[in-house]
């Protein structure tokens, strides 16, 4: 008979991130905050940032071994992956040319967007492995809107989706730990006129999900934060972050983890990932 491994409480590991809106406001220098991030820049957008890239070739394998490589290195703390609308089409084009097609819509009953959906799984799988030795996965996309009309209510409003296909999206959201709104707040005043006018312009992050866009977040956000790195950095602290934070030292930590863990002479650092995975219970045992 299997021997359950049975684990309670709360797991500390890397963040997956999705951060999304319209053009220019400012996606890209968000992830830029992120901890020691490394860009795959598939549209060329951060030639204004001062932040580390790769290059690659723009296919959709060189990508993938990207990625893993990535995962595999002690290169960076955060991968970002900018954009996921541009991935995307990166894996539109694999397809056309590995089919012979001269569209998606070629395929035929929508078997095209089915391969689609299957690459860009293929992409979050191999973030996921990024995700597994430590480092925070993080995926910018642009937004769309459209017309939403809900069977029970009568008119249409307009939703801010991701830009990306029908069955591409949901993997996406799913996949995300946090999944971020990134738009600008208009307040409508009422002028001495008697008229309505559009003030401000504020850029906000929305963590929570609303009925005119997206959002969620596993770390108890508040709804609606100022678009700052700041406003979410509690949830990215790194080892030395949090031992200084709690005064545990690294004596008190190899008292209490295995060697399975943090063998014998190896550096906190070349083992950071596992030990942000099992950090409350680390605490827990060194406070028993």
């Amino acid at each position: 008979m299997k021997e359950l491994k049975i684990t309670q409480g709360p797991v500390r590991r890397a963040q997956k991130v999705v951060l999304y809106g319209s053009e220019g406001i400012g996606k890209s220098t968000l992830a830029a905050q992120f901890p020691d991030p490394l860009f795959i820049d598939t549209e060329g957008g951060t030639s204004h940032l001062d932040v580390r890239r790769i290059s690659f070739d723009r296919s959709f394998g060189d990508l993938i071994e990207t990625i893993e490589a990535v995962a595999a290195q002690d290169v960076c703390r955060s991968l970002v992956l900018d954009t996921m609308d541009w991935a995307e089409q990166i894996c539109v084009a694999d397809l056309l040319k590995k089919y012979r097609q001269t569209s998606i819509e070629s395929f035929g009953y929508g078997k095209g967007y089915t391969y689609l959906a299957e690459e860009v799984q293929q992409i979050l799988r191999a973030m996921d492995k990024v995700i597994a030795s430590g480092k925070n996965a993080v995926i910018v996309a642009h937004a769309k809107m459209r017309k939403q009309e809900l069977p029970d209510e009568a008119g249409a409003f307009d939703r801010w989706e991701l830009k990306l296909s029908r069955q591409s999206a949901p993997l996406v959201k799913e996949w995300a730990d946090m999944l971020l709104f990134l738009n600008y707040k208009t307040v409508v005043v009422h002028t001495d006129a008697n008229t309505n006018k559009a003030q401000g312009g504020k850029r906000v992050m929305y963590t929570t999900h609303h009925p005119c866009w997206d959002a969620k977040n596993r770390c108890g956000l508040a709804d609606e934060l100022p678009l700052d790195f700041a406003s979410i950095a509690t949830a990215f602290e790194s080892l030395s972050e949090l031992m200084a934070k709690s005064g545990i030292t690294e004596e008190q930590i190899r008292s209490v983890v295995s060697e399975k863990v943090l063998p014998q002479g190896a550096p906190l650092s070349s083992c950071e990932g596992a030990l942000l995975r099992n950090w409350d219970r680390i605490v827990s045992k060194i406070k028993e």
